[in-house]
């Protein structure tokens, strides 16, 4: 069964009226983890898109990048969309509730994160009440002040760039501590770490932008080291 095929029957489930937040709550193991995946970028983007005020098209074709939708299933999408919108529930609940279905696992965190950072960029303009959003998010998830910098940098080009920002070790490590740091993250980066912990195979590319940041923030480091 396809990744939408489940969601059809995540979608049943809140026409009965489980809610959103229910349905979380049942999707932490394999494979349902991946739905819940899915469902957390709809529904964060959703509520993402109703902070700043409108959904382009930019933004809906991000989001096809995040997530290859065949023809049959875009209505599955656009009904878990829908609702997030609609639901008077703020955005701060939702993160709660994505926390909790991935427990202190935050690899998946840092997917979904990105995931809404890619989504953000889509029409070339960060926007501050997008940074609101996703900075308290990210607190939400139990990403601290570095953590956060450090995925906005991947995205926002007139960010600042701190590259133990990226590795998230502080300027004082001494080099192998660095090193060790640098290789943990390539090797969480790896698509088939990705696939395991639930992120879908259509968004995985998306670990292409964090792995240029890990490598460069590396090479960086190495120059000023050297």
């Amino acid at each position: 069964m396809s990744i939408w095929s489940r969601m059809a029957e995540a979608i049943a489930a809140l026409a009965s009226g489980e809610g959103l937040s229910a349905v979380f709550e049942k999707l932490r193991a394999a494979p349902d983890r991946t739905v819940g995946f899915a469902i957390a970028v709809i529904a964060l983007g959703a509520k993402m898109a109703k902070a700043d005020g409108l959904v382009t098209k930019d933004e809906v074709v991000a989001f096809r990048e995040v997530f290859l939708i065949p023809a049959a299933e875009e209505a599955n999408a656009a009904s878990v969309f829908n609702l997030a919108r609609q639901d008077v529930a703020g955005y701060d609940i939702y993160a709660r509730r994505i926390k909790a279905m991935y427990a202190d696992n935050d690899g998946p965190l840092c997917d979904l994160l990105e995931g809404l950072f890619h989504i953000a960029m889509a029409d070339g303009v960060y926007h501050p009440m997008e940074d609101d959003f996703l900075q308290e998010v990210a607190e939400i998830f139990g990403f601290d002040e570095r953590q956060f910098k450090g995925i906005r940098a991947q995205f926002v080009a007139e960010a600042d760039r701190d590259p133990y920002d990226v590795l998230g070790v502080e300027p004082t490590a001494p080099s192998d501590e660095v090193r060790a740091a640098w290789r943990a993250l390539v090797r969480e980066t790896h698509p088939d770490r990705m696939l395991a912990r639930g992120v879908p195979e259509e968004a995985v590319k998306l670990a292409e932008r964090r792995l240029v940041a890990i490598n460069r923030a590396w090479e960086d480091i190495q120059s000023v080291r050297a």
